[in-house]
């Protein structure tokens, strides 16, 4: 189904190194390409340190507008007073350690009618599981605060609830594989930099044992394109650099729209290249036979 919403203009006159941080926005283009009912799917050859040891694995990049309401922030079916689109991507990694493997997926939804800063989502929610046991936190924004709720099966750290404060220029770093892409606009400029409050992704903190506090992050953003090769063929891409603390992360994005993602790597941390991507509704494709789908993002059908 197609989506038909008011669409908000943004203009600012400031010079971009001093400019205040955007509303997420999108404009008739966008929803040319994103309002036709389907979502992007995006697989990716996943390696990451896990227990000091690189671990091979898969990632799935799911991304999807829809539309939400405000009271219960979850997807609406329709008839709530409160609905506003969304542009949501799901992160869903799945990684062997040892006998073990480890499933995470992270949800994040973007506000896109111009009303909400770029990068701070309505909503990120967190679950991963493991054989030991399973974890849940979500991060909820409203006006100046961040409601951070978290439940676990580890010993003292079954239930917890923290409000922080939320910054004007706050960035969730969640939701950076919408804003790499400049999806619902820019936060830096073809060769500019900038410095940003930041809260690290829900997953990165889970391992760590490590509740929410603000911490910062530069981005930088090439304006000299380069080639990268990935199992999915070659691409020409602009690079995107985020670093926090001592930990710089390069994203490859593709230089042509829809700017897909097509590399990501945080030194030998963690490395993600494009296996196959492809644009389908996948939430009816549920019957027997439908997983031969899967080779279509360059994923094969379990046996």
């Amino acid at each position: 189904m197609r989506f038909t919403w008011l669409l908000l203009a943004t203009a600012s006159c400031a010079p971009p190194a001093v400019a205040a941080t955007p509303a997420a926005a999108v404009s008739s283009a966008f929803w040319d390409h994103w309002g036709d009912g389907q979502a992007e799917l995006a697989s990716y050859r996943l390696t990451r340190q896990r227990y000091k040891q690189a671990r091979k694995g898969t990632t799935v990049l799911v991304f999807v507008t829809e539309t939400f309401t405000d009271a219960q922030r979850v997807k609406s079916d329709g008839g709530h007073p409160d609905e506003y689109p969304v542009l949501k991507v799901n992160r869903a990694d799945d990684y062997q350690t040892g006998i073990y493997d480890y499933n995470v997926m992270t949800s994040t939804f973007v506000r896109i009618d111009g009303t909400a800063p770029i990068g701070q989502p309505v909503k990120v929610s967190m679950s991963m599981q493991e054989w030991c046991g399973h974890v849940y936190e979500q991060l909820i924004t409203g006006s100046g605060a961040l409601d951070w709720t978290s439940h676990s099966y580890f010993d003292g750290e079954a239930d917890r609830r923290q409000d922080l404060p939320l910054p004007e220029d706050g960035l969730l770093l969640d939701a950076l594989p919408i804003l790499v892409r400049g999806l619902v606009g820019d936060l830096v400029p073809a060769g500019g930099s900038r410095t940003l409050p930041a809260l690290r992704t829900l997953a990165s903190r889970r391992t760590q044992h490590a509740p929410p506090k603000w911490t910062e992050v530069t981005i930088a953003r090439s304006d000299e394109l380069t080639d990268v090769t990935v199992p999915a063929g070659t691409f020409s891409v602009r690079t995107i650099t985020t670093t926090v603390g001592n930990q710089t992360t390069e994203w490859s994005v593709e230089a042509a729209p829809p700017h897909r993602l097509i590399r990501w790597a945080n030194g030998t941390r963690e490395v993600a290249e494009l296996l196959g991507v492809d644009r389908q509704p996948y939430w009816q494709k549920n019957r027997e036979g439908d997983e031969a789908l899967l080779e279509r993002i360059g994923l094969s059908p379990p046996q």
